[in-house]
């Protein structure tokens, strides 16, 4: 913190779930720091649902500071996070920091259907480590991205960072620009709301059937029951 050249940190997130350490541990070092003045709000990455209730059921149990944010993987062509982690997180108000929004570079405008790869794009070396996606969903959302881009005048990254700015329990997305113009053209992202005509087009294009056991709950009379937190 001496380093950093502050008395605080506004929110720290542990990285990931650490089995070979008992929650009981971890929380109450965080509480302990919280109670210092040293952190303002402690939060967590990349967890499972049944990690991040066991966190939130430790914590409130003893007192302790909760965790209030959740650093996840959410985009247009991945869409996970909304199966379990999203209705949690409405659930117990726990706010989604959205990592790689834009598909690990793959919603940036500079991919489209039947064109390779461009020139000096990092997924010539990076998309062996990007989160996986079959090619057929990629190409029907970022045909979608295409058109509305097309419709709206605007570019296709402020388009996917517009539609996750306007999902339920997402707190901020992370961008991960490479200059300037980009950061600028991304911030503006925040500037303008897509139409409802637009985001149910890019929730069609970019729906996936959830696995067991979501599936009963997103259609029939399960979903009546327990209705789920986006529209499908």
């Amino acid at each position: 913190m001496q380093r950093l050249g502050t008395d605080y940190i506004d929110l720290l997130q542990l990285h990931a779930f650490d089995a070979r350490t008992p929650l009981e541990e971890t929380w109450r070092a965080l509480d302990d720091l919280v109670r210092a003045g040293k952190l303002r709000y402690v939060g967590v990455s990349n967890y499972a649902g049944w990690q991040l209730m066991k966190a939130l059921g430790i914590s409130e149990s003893r007192g302790w500071a909760r965790p209030v944010a959740h650093q996840v993987y959410y985009s247009l062509i991945g869409r996970d996070y909304e199966w379990e982690l999203m209705p949690l997180a409405l659930d117990q108000g726990v706010g989604a920091v959205v990592w790689s929004p834009l598909g690990w570079g793959r919603l940036t405008g500079k991919l489209h259907r039947g064109q390779p790869l461009p020139e000096g794009s990092r997924l010539h070396q990076t998309a062996q480590f990007a989160p996986p996606v079959a090619d057929e969903h990629l190409w029907r959302v970022t045909d979608a991205l295409d058109a509305i881009a097309a419709d709206t005048g605007r570019p296709v990254p402020q388009i996917a960072l517009n539609w996750l700015l306007q999902r339920p329990s997402v707190a901020t997305v992370l961008i991960g620009a490479r200059n300037e113009a980009q950061l600028q053209q991304n911030l503006a992202a925040a500037d303008w709301t897509l139409s409802a005509e637009h985001m149910a087009q890019l929730d069609a294009a970019s729906f996936r059937m959830p696995p067991y056991p979501y599936y009963p709950y997103w259609n029939g009379q399960f979903a009546e029951l327990n209705p789920p937190p986006v529209a499908v």
